[in-house]
């Protein structure tokens, strides 16, 4: 009779064991799934070619490059001072500054916004990570809490057993 509660006890205890692990499966499926499988990337030729341009328009090759350029253009028109195409108040050196800095700032626009919403995809997936490990945590308290109460229990029953057997001695060593 004694075994036969036993194993009833420990089948119920698997079995919630076992329900515990399949909500925590169920739960983190959807999770893994976006984790596993992120959404590519796919980018049109205008990102394509803001990305690069933005790129070089922020480094130092370009920042070198265009000195030496704006430094040739007006060492030039002053040399040629009577011939110049473009004489001191440099108004066509102007012009053109101002159409590269009217042309470059949207492009470099388009390549931070695109920056920005690949930050907010790994922001989301850092959270799906983050609620993962929640859901683990959670299962492993409730494991936790499920031995905790399954060892009170077998303490309960074995301290009654006790408490039966002191009885029987008392009674025994009263009869003596």
């Amino acid at each position: 009779m004694e075994e036969k509660e036993l194993l009833e006890s420990e089948e119920k205890y698997l079995a919630r064991l076992r329900t515990i692990v399949e909500e925590t499966i169920e739960q983190e499926k959807l999770i893994i799934n976006n984790l596993l499988n992120p959404p590519s990337e796919m980018l049109t030729r205008g990102q394509k070619i803001s990305d690069k341009m933005a790129s070089f328009g922020g480094s130092w090759k370009f920042i070198i490059s265009f000195a030496v350029v704006l430094i040739a253009w007006i060492v030039l028109n002053i040399a040629m001072a009577t011939t110049a195409f473009d004489p001191y108040p440099f108004i066509l050196l102007n012009l053109v500054l101002s159409c590269l800095a009217a042309i470059q700032a949207p492009i470099i626009m388009m390549s931070q916004n695109r920056l920005e919403e690949k930050d907010r995809k790994r922001s989301e997936n850092d959270y799906l990570i983050n609620l993962k490990a929640e859901i683990q945590i959670r299962s492993l308290h409730q494991k936790m809490d499920l031995l905790i109460e399954e060892q009170i229990k077998t303490l309960f029953e074995s301290q009654a057993k006790q408490m039966e057997i002191l009885k029987k001695l008392e009674e025994k060593s009263e009869l003596r």
